[in-house]
């Protein structure tokens, strides 16, 4: 089944810290609208780094979900999809 996928990396502030998070809450809830998954790590030895992964069940979707995406845009030019290993 084609899979593909976005990674973006984030580092806040702890003054930004509470902001960001409420912008990724707004973003989950648009790319699960437009079919897709989304999850967001903090990295534990770095509070403050982030990083954002949108999964969608192909190219196209993924596209069309970043293109109108809540928040600052996140670079498309490094998308990636599922290799089947099988």
């Amino acid at each position: 089944m084609p899979r593909s996928l976005t990674m973006h990396r984030t580092v806040v502030t702890p003054t930004e810290r509470a902001r960001f998070l409420e912008t990724c809450r707004t973003r989950e809830q648009h790319f699960r609208a437009a079919g897709c998954h989304y999850w967001v790590f903090e990295e534990h030895a770095l509070p403050g780094a982030f990083i954002e992964f949108c999964e969608a069940p192909d190219l196209p979707a993924l596209r069309a979900a970043h293109a109108d995406a809540p928040g600052r845009p996140i670079a498309t030019d490094r998308l990636y999809s599922i290799v089947e290993l099988t």
